[in-house]
């Protein structure tokens, strides 16, 4: 696990990125941006009162010095927040609206990465998944080809890294968002040096079932291929055809995939979730994230019962996805 973050901390070296964290007033968010403020790879950017803040960090002993506080009560550019998040919704918000819906921290914070005053957000501590994502998804929006934002796990044991999806968003893809899943999963799995090999999983290999939910995950290897041809990707397979070199011989022997993926797309939200859950707690894989992918600027989301650690390691991730 060290060496996955060491990775991610040599790029921020020297290139530090502003991480919005909306919830600043948590105690673990306080405790985590004063690690990385003083580490100097991200500048931590809190959402709060900064009377309330400052309290709560003395009484947790913790020094705020690196760390910048912004109060959207008082925050200066207010106006201009205000008229930008108008435009941006196009008639869906008035100003008067607006004003109300910018005090709400997520809003807030979410606002602020879209104008460029920080490079991405991290919140979930005390909200819920669409609370964070929903302000993303309306402001920030997702990359251009890209319809739907999707999670993702990095599971790591020891040398070994995966890259699991959708494992949190995407109750039932169908063929185009498995396509925009698998192709959004590959470059998060550059991201952390992982040479994408990426098997669209189901529980036929190469119609040796067929179903409208085997169909829907061909379709989505032909829709993945035209996007992008150079990327190493094929399906549909079942996982040991994907994982095994010997099974992949037997099932699959003209697959691009010979049984050395590292990248795996599950058929639906109910595999993808229990499947990185069978691999954390059978397989004593540590699972990192969700990290969110397929927006023009990244937000991710914390579990409401993450601890100071977990925050620090999703800042990291998040300041190097900015990158």
């Amino acid at each position: 696990m060290s060496n996955l973050f060491d990775t991610l901390k040599s790029r921020l070296t020297g290139n530090a990125r502003k991480i919005v964290f909306p919830e600043g007033a948590d105690e673990r968010i306080l405790e985590a941006a004063s690690k990385l403020g003083k580490e100097g790879l991200v500048q931590p950017v809190l959402v709060g009162q900064q009377n309330e803040l400052e309290q709560k960090a003395a009484e947790l002993q913790v020094d705020l010095t690196d760390v910048t506080i912004v109060d959207p009560n008082t925050y200066e550019a207010f106006d201009e927040m205000v008229a930008a998040f108008v435009e941006r919704r196009k008639g869906k918000a008035t100003e008067e609206a607006a004003r109300k819906i910018l005090l709400d921290e997520n809003y807030f914070g979410t606002m602020l990465v879209y104008l460029g005053k920080a490079d991405g957000l991290v919140s979930g501590a005390a909200h819920s998944t669409a609370d964070t994502v929903r302000p993303a998804l309306q402001i920030i929006k997702t990359k251009e080809g890209i319809k739907k934002t999707s999670g993702v796990f990095i599971m790591v044991r020891e040398q070994e890294k995966y890259v699991f999806a959708d494992c949190a968003i995407n109750i039932a893809p169908d063929s185009q968002d498995l396509a925009e899943i698998a192709l959004a999963s590959a470059d998060t799995a550059t991201l952390f040096d992982i040479d994408p090999r990426v098997a669209m999983l189901s529980f036929s290999t190469k119609g040796s079932a067929k179903s409208e939910e085997t169909e829907k995950v061909a379709n989505a290897v032909k829709i993945a291929k035209e996007i992008r041809p150079e990327l190493t990707l094929d399906g549909e397979f079942q996982f040991d055809a994907a994982f095994v070199p010997s099974v992949a011989e037997k099932k699959a022997p003209g697959a691009d995939i010979q049984g050395d993926a590292n990248v795996f797309v599950f058929p639906g939200l109910e595999a993808g979730n229990i499947g990185y859950k069978i691999a954390q707690r059978l397989g004593n894989f540590d699972a990192v994230g969700p990290i969110l992918q397929g927006l023009n600027k990244p937000v991710n989301d914390l579990s409401r019962g993450c601890n100071t650690d977990d925050v620090y390691k999703l800042a990291i991730i998040t300041a190097a996805q900015s990158l």
